[in-house]
């Protein structure tokens, strides 16, 4: 193609494939032009690359289609040359898109071929960059020190790659020197640096040119005045919280939402430290109608949609003072434009096949799907899943393709036909998610053994059953259809516990039934096992057999058998103690055993009877008979015990053993007998002791009653011994004085009894006379004995008539009636 045809823009043409053929064809062809071509330029020869002449495109009826009716390029029929038709502006048509195409599509006839025609409208440095503002005001305080830094306006470009590629220069300054920030992105923004403190008095304003050029060929720039006012107060500039501000937005948002609520503080005071928030010049203009800042409380609102998902926005937000001369912070702010989960999957079924045979091999493929979801990122990768109770499994083929695979044998008996669900899920937050159920049918086969739910089965009986008795049932199953799935039962006679099994237990034929044929002991037989053969109807029949288990339950049937001590001949075993045995000395060990088995076997030993219950005790456990204390003096030489074995069955049983035990320190020539009535006290206790003495001051006492009856008897009689004891000067005096004295009273001596018969007797007297300063009151311990002296024990001049002695049911009253004036 000549080169003058362009007018001295340069044209790339580029044709990257082109297919034709016979009949349908389709092809694409690919050119580019530079933006702002003049009409006329050829771009490239559409019947070149299609192998055809330019005839050829108006008998085959051609057509050349815009997808948008975009009218900047068309077909010249004549040379069959793609020319432009109007000038492009790429800029205006793809905006800040990193390629900018226009589509096309060309039909032809006879036969029918369609081709794509894309062309690449390349950037030219045809736009300068743009300051937004064309002077830029700032005010400085003149206290500041160097080092300060300031933000200028970003210039835009709207060219891209290299022609929108910006770099900026300051003019010279002693005060003042460019300096340039940098964005997330990379991109810079540039900054007036204070190299030198600031003066008001010496210089209250500068003024800086901030240049703006491209890296086009050739190079364009764009220029903006900055006016540096230097202010003399308010040295207190607003100070943000943080210096960047981050959140995550979704993209549908709605209008009017705070995404931030800047704060900055101001250390000034009045106006100067009232603080006003707005935009910064730095906020690239694309992004600044995005945004609402309110002036007052900081807050940052959705003013308008945000964009796409996945797309990071920045901007500036400027804190103010109200001073006279306003000081100004910056905070950087960036949005995250999240996407939100507004598409849910879409599942298409490609192929399947149903019903399928129960027999198909695992792994074999059934059905294909496609699943498609149009979100952005985690919310547009779907996940397949698949629940149908069935062997069946889902697997992703490639891409978004899944395949549904057979993952085990199949089994129409069983389950003739499966719904399988197919969800598809999203990643999003909530998930959305798409279901399809598929519904497979399975062929029938005759492929099923009668099972047992367990290979062993255990049953229990309790002993001493009663032949005939249900022991429990086996049962088999066989999902098969008809005859195949009915089950018969068998017993497998094999030799158990040397015994066969057929004559120890029956097995129902049809029902499984299994009932004991004979009496079961657990000391004999504690378990034994057999096998039961379920078979079904089928042709062959398949069968299957399950091992029972029976377990012989013990009973409490079986009482302690006491192994020691042996009795013989109805004897009582006869254990020798020295008497010198002190407390816990060993007498003897009673063992048992008992033939039944758990708590039915636990034995526990217990005295019930003893000829001494304090003498001896035993081991509740181990069955030790011991001392409980030292042998006394007192103890019976010949102790009898009977020692109870009592397991803990329910009920329980019991055994018990009696035991002789004598008290000696040698052993005897012949041993005492100890069959007869059981001794409950030794030879000569001391309750014994004290019942002796008892019974002799008693007898004593009789004597001496007879004694003095016996002398009044003879002093009546002979009558002297009666006149000189009542014709006496003493006893006229006294019967004198017992007339005259009115107060005399009666004193009572009270001789008492304690504790049993057989015990010793206690006397307690108490002797008083009257209850003024000359009663005589007194106390002590008599014997039968001394009854005989009480008139002369007491100190009284009594004669022994005067003492009358009274005998009442419990105890012995001992009454002394005494006739005593008062002041003797």
């Amino acid at each position: 193609m000549p080169t003058g045809r362009v007018a001295g823009w340069r044209v790339a043409v580029l044709c990257l494939w082109v297919s034709c053929g016979s009949g349908s064809a389709a092809g694409q062809l690919q050119y580019s032009a530079l933006e702002e071509t003049q009409r006329g330029v050829a771009v490239g020869n559409v019947t070149a690359d299609l192998k055809l002449s330019a005839a050829a495109l108006s008998l085959r009826n051609f057509h050349f289609l815009s997808s948008r009716n975009e009218p900047y390029f068309r077909v010249d029929l004549a040379s069959g040359n793609l020319v432009v038709q109007e000038p492009a502006d790429r800029e205006h048509l793809c905006g800040d898109k990193a390629t900018c195409v226009l589509t096309y599509e060309l039909v032809l006839e006879d036969p029918l071929e369609l081709h794509k025609v894309r062309v690449h409208v390349l950037d030219i440095n045809d736009n300068s960059p743009l300051f937004p503002v064309g002077n830029v005001q700032l005010h400085i305080p003149e206290f500041l020190m160097p080092g300060a830094r300031f933000t200028l306006p970003n210039a835009q470009d709207a060219d891209e790659g290299s022609n929108g590629v910006l770099s900026y220069s300051l003019s010279p300054s002693q005060h003042f020197r460019l300096g340039m920030g940098s964005r997330v992105d990379g991109s810079e923004y540039p900054e007036l640096v204070l190299e030198k403190a600031l003066d008001r008095e010496e210089r209250a304003t500068h003024r800086l040119v901030l240049t703006a050029r491209d890296h086009g060929r050739p190079a364009r720039s764009g220029d903006a005045q900055v006016t540096i006012i230097v202010v003399d107060t308010n040295d207190n500039a607003p100070v943000f919280e943080h210096t960047v501000y981050r959140t995550k937005v979704p993209e549908t948002v709605p209008n009017g939402t705070v995404l931030f609520r800047v704060q900055a503080s101001d250390a000034d005071e009045g106006s100067n430290g009232e603080i006003r928030y707005s935009l910064s010049n730095s906020t690239q203009a694309k992004f600044r109608h995005h945004f609402h800042v309110h002036p007052r409380n900081g807050e940052v609102r959705v003013a308008a949609l945000l964009g796409l998902p996945e797309m990071l926005l920045e901007a500036y937000i400027e804190a103010k003072d109200e001073g006279a001369f306003g000081l100004a912070s910056t905070a950087k702010l960036l949005v995250e434009v999240t996407d939100v989960n507004d598409h849910a999957p879409e599942v298409n079924l490609l192929t399947l096949s149903s019903p399928i045979p129960e027999d198909t091999v695992p792994g074999t493929v059934i059905a294909l799907l496609s699943v498609r979801d149009e979100d952005l990122g985690p919310n547009g990768k779907v996940i397949c899943s698949m629940s149908s109770g069935g062997p069946f499994k889902l697997k992703a083929s490639f891409d978004n393709y899944y395949s549904l695979l057979t993952d085990g044998l199949l089994d129409r008996e069983q389950v003739s036909e499966y719904q399988v669900l197919i969800t598809a899920s999203d990643g999003g937050s909530p998930p959305l998610s798409t279901r399809r159920t598929l519904t497979v049918s399975v062929a029938d086969v005759n492929d099923n053994t009668p099972s047992f739910p367990q290979p062993q089965q255990e049953l229990f009986v309790a002993e001493n059953n009663g032949p005939g008795a249900s022991l429990g049932r086996v049962f088999a199953q066989d999902p098969d259809l008809g005859k195949n799935g009915l089950v018969f039962y068998e017993l497998l006679d094999i030799i158990s516990g040397g015994q066969p099994a057929s004559s120890l237990v029956a097995v129902e034929p049809s029902s499984g039934a299994i009932t004991a044929k004979t009496s079961f002991d657990f000391e004999r037989l504690k378990r034994f096992h057999f096998q039961v053969e379920a078979r079904d109807g089928g042709i062959p029949p398949r069968s299957a057999a399950v091992t029972v288990n029976l377990f012989v339950i013990d009973r409490n049937d079986n009482a302690p058998v006491i192994l020691f001590p042996l009795t013989t001949n109805g004897t009582i075993p006869v254990e020798i103690v020295p008497r010198t045995a002190r407390t816990g000395h060993l007498v003897t060990k009673v063992v048992a055993e008992d033939s039944d088995s758990g708590s039915n076997a636990w034995l526990s030993y217990h005295i019930s009877q003893a000829s001494d219950s304090s003498l001896f005790r035993i081991s509740a456990n181990v069955g030790e008979l011991r001392t409980a204390r030292s042998v006394l003096p007192t103890d019976a030489v010949k102790q009898r015990v009977v020692v109870v074995v009592r397991d803990h069955g329910d009920p329980p049983l019991s055994s018990s053993v009696t035991l002789g035990v004598l008290l000696s320190n040698s052993v005897p020539q012949v041993l005492p007998d100890f069959e007869d009535a059981w001794e409950t006290e030794g030879q000569l206790s001391a309750q014994n002791l004290y019942l002796v003495i008892a019974l002799a001051c008693v007898s004593f006492l009789f004597l001496g009653c007879l004694l003095y009856f016996a002398c009044i008897k003879l002093s009546q009689h002979q009558g002297c011994c009666s006149q000189s004891c009542c014709n006496s000067a003493e006893g006229r005096r006294y019967r004198r004085k017992l007339a005259l004295n009115p107060c005399m009273t009666s004193t009572t001596i009270d001789v008492t009894t304690i504790e049993r018969l057989s015990q010793t007797y206690l006397y307690r007297a108490s002797l008083g006379l009257g209850s003024d300063n000359n009663s005589l009151l007194w106390c002590g311990e008599y014997s039968a004995a001394d009854l005989r002296n009480l008139a002369t024990g007491v100190g009284l001049n009594l004669p022994i008539s005067c003492i009358q002695i009274r005998n009442r049911k419990d105890h012995a009253n001992v009454n002394v009636m005494v006739s005593k004036p008062y002041g003797l």
